[in-house]
């Protein structure tokens, strides 16, 4: 049998996957469930602990004490400042030996990442658990791309890895060769409500989501989801070009059909 999983749980349809998972595999696991950021439905019905976000001493103490050996990070958190963090003492150590400077940029995941290791467990990705996860090579829905679209993909991607260089973000919104938004600590959600508003007229724009260059792949790979299709759609964009082999779709399936449904075009694109 699999080794127990920890399921350090946030927001989302990933955690719930993951946990549909275990139960299908037989594979024991505990979620850490975080005050304010994990949906309380998600948890309710399954061994879990409620930890605040700060807390890591607490939640590495309980981890061990229900012996999981394996550790997988799913689902959106919200990040907050450090102020509001209010960190325990094994989060304040590992922060000072960081530098607070660092606090929610993807070199902090991959420190954390090897602290957690340090500390005996094994860091594994939502990718290694379920591996329809990743998105595929190619057209994925019913529309392709014409030609405006391949260029403010082939553009997009390339911005998006700047700002991944940067370690800012991993999503671009381009129409007609125009940058119409860039994602920050905001989100793709918000950054495509922001959208709805900078359109231009003619074809709709494109988002782009890519991995940033330097990314630890078991922490916050791009992601899109139903939710995903629908806000580009209410935002006026006509489709959605994602990193293949790289970027986490939730459900294949359903967002694909809801891409169809909507008459976006969606594609994995190899870099």
């Amino acid at each position: 049998m699999a080794e127990k999983l920890g399921l350090l749980a946030g927001r989302g349809d990933l955690p719930k996957r993951i946990i549909q998972q275990c139960l299908k595999e037989g594979r024991p696991f505990h979620i850490v469930a975080f005050n304010g950021q994990t949906e309380p439905e998600l948890v309710e019905s399954y061994p879990h602990t409620w930890v605040r976000l700060g807390a890591a001493g607490k939640t590495l103490s309980v981890l061990k004490e229900m012996g999981a050996k394996d550790i997988v990070m799913a689902g959106r958190i919200k990040r907050p400042s450090i102020a509001a963090l209010r960190p325990d003492a094994w989060t304040l150590k590992f922060l000072a030996k960081t530098g607070a400077g660092a606090f929610g940029d993807d070199g902090l995941l991959s420190k954390l990442i090897d602290a957690l290791e340090i500390e005996g467990f094994r860091v594994v990705g939502a990718h290694e658990l379920l591996d329809d996860l990743l998105a595929p090579v190619g057209v994925l829905g019913q529309a392709e791309p014409d030609d405006q679209a391949k260029r403010d993909i082939q553009k997009g991607f390339s911005i998006a890895h700047s700002l991944g260089d940067l370690d800012i973000g991993q999503a671009v919104v381009l129409q007609d060769g125009l940058v119409l938004a860039v994602e920050a600590i905001e989100g793709t959600d918000a950054m495509l409500s922001r959208c709805a508003e900078l359109k231009r007229e003619g074809l709709g724009g494109v988002l782009i989501k890519a991995k940033k260059p330097n990314q630890e792949n078991r922490a916050d790979l791009p992601t899109i989801g139903v939710r995903t299709i629908e806000n580009a759609h209410r935002a006026g964009l006509r489709g959605i070009a994602v990193e293949a082999n790289a970027t986490i779709i939730v459900d294949l399936q359903g967002v694909t059909a809801k891409a169809n449904e909507l008459g976006l075009f969606l594609i994995g694109v190899e870099k």
